[in-house]
């Protein structure tokens, strides 16, 4: 009997701490961040909006970060330090890159507050209500800003790599130069895609992608780029598709490769965050009064100051085809919304 006592002790003990651990890990999971959550500390995944740190889920990289691409500065990124201010480049006339959010019907006070730096996050969520999509035609995001920032005196507030690395270049405060008319109400993306043309043997395509013996395609970033400044290691992109996607946009016939399914995945988890920061955008793209998306033309004023929600640059201006006829829509607009309502469990 002496001897039974302590085993039946050592079972309760052992069932005590297997309870515990089993507390504890469901209490982690419970409160792993979700995305559009406060973040009170970097752990690699967070966006900023009005000096507010949120979860994403995704990697990312802010101006701030080593290896970040900062919209703020006046010098140019990628030119030899003795030629990098703004004024060697004739096709810029101001040091800026991006400006101050004006929406019409804004009380001088609240100008004058936002002009001191005054921006609260309440202000910066009724404000914002668009995201705007679009592809870079560079190919890398390195190379992206390096156009933008350079040499167009452009800014977008993201860029997404071919690996799924997102850089924030701005506070979502800022008023990017991305999308002309919705500058003042939206958030900008600029992912890394080659971009859409009139034929699956344009010189772009045919440069930028590749296939290996097994019939399956590839990316192949010209030798010039270098490793294009992506940030996984040998890293091989491929498209979600192996064969190009054609389709009509703004009445042209077009042809292109689809994303890497690394940029789908990220570019998911950011507009999830997106939504849930900014109640005011919807996790929907443009449709007409039959519940189609609209792809064949560009919203109306009228419609494009009444929407609240997703865009492609093509939605905005009839000359731009971006985000391009093989990007997928129903996978975004599905898997996000899902995703903004969900806590996250596994990242």
């Amino acid at each position: 009997m002496d001897m039974i006592q302590p085993m039946r002790l050592g079972v309760r003990r052992i069932s005590h701490l297997v309870y515990l651990g089993w507390l504890c890990l469901m209490t982690c999971v419970a409160c792993a961040p979700r995305a559009g959550e406060l973040a009170y500390q970097r752990q690699g995944d967070e966006i900023v909006a009005a000096g507010h740190l949120f979860h994403t889920n995704a990697p990312v990289v802010l101006w701030t970060d080593p290896g970040g691409y900062d919209a703020y500065r006046v010098q140019k990124r990628f030119a030899d330090f003795d030629e990098s201010q703004w004024q060697e480049n004739s096709g810029i006339d101001t040091p800026n890159r991006y400006g101050q959010r004006n929406k019409a019907n804004w009380p001088p006070q609240i100008l004058e507050q936002i002009r001191g730096g005054g921006w609260d996050l309440a202000l910066l969520q009724k404000t914002v209500d668009q995201f705007v999509i679009h592809y870079d035609v560079c190919g890398t995001s390195r190379q992206c800003f390096n156009i933008l920032h350079d040499h167009r005196g452009l800014s977008v507030h993201f860029m997404l790599d071919l690996d799924g690395t997102i850089y924030q270049t701005l506070d979502l405060k800022e008023r990017a130069w991305h999308a002309g008319v919705a500058n003042d109400r939206s958030i900008g993306i600029e992912i890394a895609n080659i971009g859409a043309y009139a034929s699956a043997n344009a010189k772009p395509l045919k440069q930028w992608y590749t296939t290996d013996k097994h019939g399956q395609t590839h990316i192949a970033i010209p030798k010039h780029y270098g490793d294009g400044g992506l940030r996984t290691t040998d890293f091989v992109g491929r498209p979600a598709r192996n064969q190009p996607i054609s389709g009509k946009i703004n009445g042209r016939d077009l042809v292109q490769y689809d994303l890497t399914p690394q940029q789908y995945d990220s570019l998911i988890k950011l507009t999830a965050a997106l939504c849930r920061i900014f109640p005011q955008l919807k996790c929907d793209v443009p449709r007409d009064t039959t519940g189609k998306m609209i792809m064949d033309r560009t919203l109306t004023q009228e419609e494009l100051a009444q929407y609240k929600g997703l865009l492609g640059h093509h939605h905005i201006k009839a000359i731009k085809s971006d985000p391009g006829p093989a990007f997928n829509w129903d996978m975004l607009i599905e898997k996000a919304s899902e995703r903004s309502r969900k806590r996250r469990l596994i990242q």
